[in-house]
């Protein structure tokens, strides 16, 4: 069972109001809170390390998998190491996600490896949020690791949305693509304070035809620190776009490092990056209608995260 803050942290990651329709495995405390399989998805335990296997039977439709991870307890450090094994011509929606209540003077921390074996022709959408709150003097730390292995004409949509709360990030994805994969990557990130967050992207276009497109949104606010490292490799006829747009407010700092690397002649490559803050014209048009400067900045800002 699950108490009261375990249960409106699960609202926060994944949406959850009552226990999800389908597969799901939910984590709380380092412990299993509950799971449940379906006659396509089966979740196992891993034996020899903390995690599981999340194994989708070829040609699944219209299915869910959700694996939120909820924290609780100040000073507890969580691993687990999850594999996503999707078989080929699925089309399944997975939800993950990490929330931390720490109101204690130690750390909290959770590390999640997840790695997807993306079949031939499978089309996954990814949904990962990262939230924290608690008035202790204790760190919310979320170090996530991602890594993709994508076969030839499978694509994947990855929604990374870290909003709220979570004191030190260090985000590490990777993936391969075979012939004709598609990855759409969209990060929304916001930290104020003396927040630090770091995402590190690299993708490599292996087969032909392969393509990714990843997309950076955030805001740094008050001493906050922020770094976007994004790298795309075309090994291969292929195409890859990496945009980073970032709204700075007092003094925070962004760093953002597109990268390119091209080993082909027919390897298409394109990097954006833009960092600036709020206009001032924006702000006064909003408090012509009525709004306060600050919510004027929050609403610039929601619109902006959208």
């Amino acid at each position: 069972m699950m108490d009261q803050i375990q249960q409106r942290i699960l609202e926060e990651v994944a949406d959850l109001h009552e226990v999800p329709e389908g597969a799901y495995n939910i984590r709380a405390n380092g412990q299993m809170a509950g799971r449940n399989t379906t006659a396509n998805i089966d979740i196992i335990s891993k034996t020899e390390v903390s995690g599981i296997d999340i194994r989708i039977h070829p040609g699944t439709r219209h299915e869910s998998v959700h694996i939120p991870v909820v924290l609780s307890q100040s000073g507890m450090k969580d691993l687990v190491y999850n594999d996503f094994y999707i078989g080929e011509d699925s089309d399944v929606v997975i939800v993950a996600g990490c929330g931390i209540h720490n109101c204690g003077d130690q750390d909290s921390q959770h590390d999640g490896i997840h790695r997807f074996h993306v079949g031939k022709n499978a089309k996954v959408k990814y949904v990962e949020k990262h939230y924290g709150e608690g008035d202790g003097q204790g760190k919310r730390i979320l170090n996530p690791v991602t890594e993709v292995y994508m076969e030839e004409g499978s694509s994947m949509e990855m929604e990374m949305v870290q909003i709220k709360g979570v004191d030190s990030t260090d985000r590490k994805t990777k993936a391969q693509l075979a012939a004709g994969a598609k990855l759409v990557v969209r990060e929304r990130l916001m930290t104020h304070g003396s927040q630090y967050a770091v995402s590190d992207y690299v993708v490599e276009l292996n087969g032909e035809d392969a393509s990714a497109d990843v997309v950076s949104r955030s805001v740094a606010k008050d001493q906050s620190y922020q770094k976007f490292d994004s790298r795309i490799v075309g090994n291969a006829p292929c195409s890859g776009h990496t945009e980073c747009d970032a709204i700075i407010m007092g003094n925070a700092r962004i760093l953002a490092v597109p990268q390119l690397e091209a080993n082909d002649l027919d390897a298409a490559l394109i990097h954006e990056a833009a960092i600036g803050k709020i206009a001032g014209e924006q702000i006064i048009k909003l408090m012509t209608l009525g709004l306060t400067e600050e919510e004027a900045e929050n609403q610039i800002v929601n619109g902006f995260l959208k």
